[in-house]
């Protein structure tokens, strides 16, 4: 398991309910961050942060009831982590500052591909436009 993936898999065993409770409070704002991020050496990034927040909403409301508790713990850690203002890399850095941003959520997507999937299919949603690759 990579570095990255290890980092998520720790940081979603972290995640409790009350954590999910607190996000689902900011989220509405979060998307509206996650929108306006600017990144273009990670042109994947805008749009794996709104699926993840996606799911965390549909999960969380009863839209979607067959995820495992882990993907969504993940997908919490890696909204969490995107949404930080103090993280590995500070996003104002110049063509970095998004890259561990882009590499906690492509972690979570890769580690949960098989239930991500199946979400995006059962929301209707294009999983290539979400795309687990660099």
């Amino acid at each position: 398991m990579s570095e990255i993936a290890s980092y998520v898999v720790h940081g979603a065993a972290q995640v409790t309910p009350s954590t999910l409770e607190k996000v689902l409070r900011s989220l509405p704002m979060w998307k509206v961050e996650f929108a306006q991020i600017n990144a273009p050496h990670f042109p994947h990034l805008v749009n794996q942060l709104e699926f993840l927040a996606d799911l965390v909403e549909d999960v969380a409301e009863g839209v979607y009831k067959d995820l495992p508790y882990s993907a969504l713990a993940s997908a919490v850690f890696a909204i969490t982590y995107a949404h930080k203002k103090t993280d590995l890399i500070p996003d104002l850095t110049p063509i970095m500052g998004h890259a561990d941003d882009s590499s906690v959520a492509r972690a979570v997507l890769i580690l949960h591909e098989k239930a991500l999937a199946r979400y995006a299919e059962t929301m209707e949603l294009d999983w290539e436009t979400i795309t687990s690759k660099p």
